[in-house]
């Protein structure tokens, strides 16, 4: 992987840092690029957002981008430029996130590192039966990183499901927020349950706990995207 994830850090390369080296070059003046959240090493994003305060209106937002596109790395690539109102936060202003987690059975060279391979058989039907408890529950302890800095670990569920798509089973999950390493926590403790090590109502049990350490291992990041972030339409600029 050529990023040590979205934020700034001082032992390695990260997407933010390309972000703002290449703005700078363009509009010939620092500015500070505000994500809307942070994707560790080796986790994936098929979508970010990020908002950035200049010193003037751009006159073409698509030619801004195209600009950006020609000096940003192949792997980094702006998708879409929008203007917002002058308070709007790429992070507070959120509404809810998206991520999806990608499983596959069989060795495959193409998705090396863009998937995570399982060994064994699992049980889908018995991992979604189990993802559909998350609902029943706000405060998501057990499966949070340790020692982190936020004043609350209640979220709200709105999706969470396994679906097979080709060779490739993916767990899609959406929320209001969500905790330090909490996906691939609860994918780590799904998959728990997939091998019959744990039943849904101990699934359960391990959540009532708030405990991280009665939770499973967090899966690892490889097969982990953030794929959608929503916003309430006032922050954008009506037509």
């Amino acid at each position: 992987m050529a990023y040590h994830g979205w934020q700034i850090q001082p032992n390695g390369v990260s997407v933010q840092e390309i972000l703002m080296k290449v703005l700078a070059t363009v509009l010939r003046y620092e500015v500070e690029v505000i994500g809307a959240g942070r994707t560790d090493a080796g986790v994936h994003a098929k979508l970010m957002v990020a908002h950035v305060d200049l010193e003037k209106p751009l006159e073409d937002a698509a030619a801004f981008a195209y600009k950006l596109n020609g000096m940003l790395p192949n792997d980094i690539a702006i998708q879409k430029i929008v203007p917002v109102k002058s308070n709007a936060h790429a992070r507070f202003d959120a509404v809810s996130r998206s991520y999806e987690y990608w499983l596959i059975r069989e060795k495959n060279p193409f998705l090396h590192d863009w998937a995570t391979k399982i060994t064994g058989d699992l049980d889908f039907e018995a991992m979604n039966q189990a993802a559909k408890s998350l609902f029943d529950y706000t405060d998501f302890t057990s499966f949070s990183k340790l020692h982190t800095d936020v004043k609350t670990n209640n979220c709200k569920i709105m999706q969470a499901k396994w679906e097979q798509c080709g060779d490739v089973w993916i767990f899609t999950i959406q929320a209001d927020r969500f905790l330090r390493n909490m996906v691939r926590a609860i994918v780590g403790t799904l998959l728990q349950v997939g091998r019959g090590q744990i039943t849904e109502a101990e699934f359960r049990a391990i959540i009532e706990a708030k405990d991280r350490c009665k939770a499973g291992t967090s899966a690892p990041a490889e097969g982990l995207y953030l794929v959608n972030i929503a916003y309430p339409k006032e922050i954008f600029y009506s037509d």
